[in-house]
């Protein structure tokens, strides 16, 4: 039985997601498979509407373990490492509920990747952010900077693996803030439960939506948001959140 590397705890619709493999919580391929059922499980349960991903200890994620690599003579391992590392990304980046990253250290190579991932980024004034990759060999990551980064500064840190600190991503609008370690958790799980106490299937269409305008023409995504608006507008949720606010009380929502 592989080690449990990955804890989730629920509290009022918010999964606190926390990556606890020490270390410095570098991902191997059981942990890499533990992230993507969890992931799976959020967008599947109707008890959580948001989730926060964070690391234990001082560090994020310090990146994949090299310890941890595929192995060559094996027909098919690198394919499957290939595809449970893609898997890791995705698995956050199209779960259905909003995922908020508090980046709690180094956000390495793959743990840059979770960071990036993420649909909203707070980090802790000691976090620090980069993708090594070259400085052993490898390359790789250069899709998860374009996300975040302008070209310049996603190829520089590419082909240098040089490191930016929170402070660098918060002058780049990367980041919402960057907290002092202690405020870190309360700031991003306040966020988290705001978020969750909206009309849950608006919340899940919202994340919907927010995914695929990204890579859709302006003309086509404003027409795909207004189709989600129009089914929205028809729900009982949508109902009660008019009916609340014109009797000026908090809304009732049950999910339809």
């Amino acid at each position: 039985m592989s080690e449990k590397c990955v804890r989730m705890e629920v509290t009022d619709k918010v999964a606190l997601v926390t990556l606890d493999r020490p270390p410095v919580n570098a991902l191997n391929r059981d942990m890499r498979y533990q992230l993507v059922a969890l992931f799976d499980e959020i967008s599947a349960r109707d008890d959580i509407m948001c989730a926060v991903l964070t690391g234990n200890g001082n560090v994020f994620c310090a990146g994949a373990d090299l310890k941890d690599r595929p192995n060559n003579d094996i027909p098919g391992d690198f394919l499957e490492h290939n595809r449970i590392t893609r898997e890791t990304g995705n698995a956050i980046r199209e779960c259905a509920k909003p995922v908020i990253g508090a980046v709690n250290g180094a956000a390495l190579g793959a743990g840059m990747g979770l960071a990036a991932a993420c649909d909203i980024l707070y980090a802790s004034d000691n976090a620090t952010f980069g993708m090594p990759e070259i400085n052993v060999g490898l390359a790789g990551g250069a899709s998860m900077l374009r996300t975040l980064f302008g070209r310049s500064t996603a190829r520089r840190m590419f082909f240098t693996g040089q490191r930016l600190t929170a402070a660098d991503l918060l002058r780049r609008n990367v980041l919402e803030d960057v907290l002092a370690p202690e405020e870190l958790l309360p700031v991003t799980m306040a966020l988290a439960s705001e978020i969750a106490s909206k009309a849950p299937l608006a919340i899940i269409y919202a994340k919907r939506a927010a995914n695929m305008v990204d890579v859709m023409p302006q003309r086509d995504a404003y027409r795909f948001e207004q189709e989600f608006t129009m089914a929205l507008s028809k729900t009982e949720d949508a109902r009660e959140a008019r009916l609340a606010f014109l009797e000026k009380r908090a809304p009732q929502f049950k999910g339809r």
